[in-house]
């Protein structure tokens, strides 16, 4: 632990960013919740950069908090829109995506900060596609720490009343689809972003998904079938590969592990086949025969 923690104040260290009197203390330090509604009130408009960048890499640890109010609506609305809006610099952003990783590997006892770490990634990736400032190999790693993740994802929990979302698999879909749309990667980097996604289309656990998941993890998906990386034939494969995973054929109907698979590939296939087949993209059209084919051997 105290190896990552100076790993991570020398990466500020050389980015030009104070660090906080308490790198772990959610608020940060200086920001009480009063402000920090405030300035989710003015849109997130902070001024002085040297300041946003501060206070961006101090929000990181709220991504950590149960109270969805602190985590979800100020930490990652506001690092989205600092993001999206272009005021966060490459000197900023390479530490946090290194402390964001780290905070995939750290302990997660409530289960939000793996899925919240993930989903300000996939803003990260956001705003290399953007402007790129990643270079090749940054590219790369980031490819395969969010498939890494997308697959290790165990916690299916979407939303609770007091904890309000988790959403791992959704979030790390949305990593990876940012990253899909990234047209730096290359053929091999979209074909393993395709086949993480095919690990949790039908998780091995036999969890239902209810939170619009299959459509998050379609995503990716029709990206990679726009950049032409299979043909026809290839995605037919791919789709076919999908159907062992329903398990034993003699417990269709009878069991309720079963009854969850078709679920989740049903829904899966299903959402593909809508957006394929309304999108006039020739690379999307391929993805049809093997959906439809699919779907016809769903027992």
């Amino acid at each position: 632990m105290w190896r990552t923690r100076a790993s991570i104040a020398l990466l500020l260290l050389l980015s030009s960013i104070p660090v906080a009197a308490n790198a772990e203390a959610c608020p940060p330090a200086g920001w009480g919740r009063d402000l920090l509604e405030a300035l989710k009130q003015s849109q997130f408009a902070l001024a002085d950069a040297g300041e946003r960048a501060t206070l961006a890499m101090g929000l990181l640890d709220c991504l950590g908090e149960t109270d969805p109010q602190l985590r979800d609506g100020i930490a990652f609305e506001g690092l989205s829109a600092w993001m999206r809006k272009g005021e966060l610099t490459p000197e900023t952003l390479r530490p946090m995506r290194e402390r964001l990783y780290a905070m995939l590997a750290e302990p997660d006892p409530a289960g939000v900060r793996w899925p919240f770490a993930a989903l300000v990634l996939s803003e990260v990736a956001r705003t290399d596609r953007i402007a790129p400032w990643m270079t090749p190999a940054e590219r790369a790693t980031m490819v395969v720490r969010a498939s890494v993740y997308f697959e290790s994802v165990r916690d299916y929990r979407g939303f609770e009343p007091d904890v309000g979302w988790r959403h791992g698999v959704a979030h790390g879909a949305d990593w990876l689809m940012q990253l899909s749309l990234n047209p730096a990667l290359d053929a091999p980097q979209m074909n393993r972003i395709v086949d993480a996604v095919a690990v949790q289309v039908v998780p091995a656990s036999a969890h239902a998904y209810v939170f619009g998941e299959p459509q998050r993890m379609a995503a990716p998906v029709l990206y990679a079938a726009q950049r032409g990386i299979r043909d026809e034939a290839a995605w037919s494969a791919w789709f076919a590969a999908l159907l062992p995973r329903l398990g034993d054929p003699s417990l269709a109907w009878r069991d309720s592990a079963w009854l969850a698979r078709r679920h989740d590939l049903n829904a899966f296939l299903e959402a593909l086949y809508v957006e394929a087949d309304l999108s006039q993209d020739k690379g999307v059209k391929a993805l049809l025969p093997g959906i439809a084919t699919a779907l016809k051997a769903l027992p």
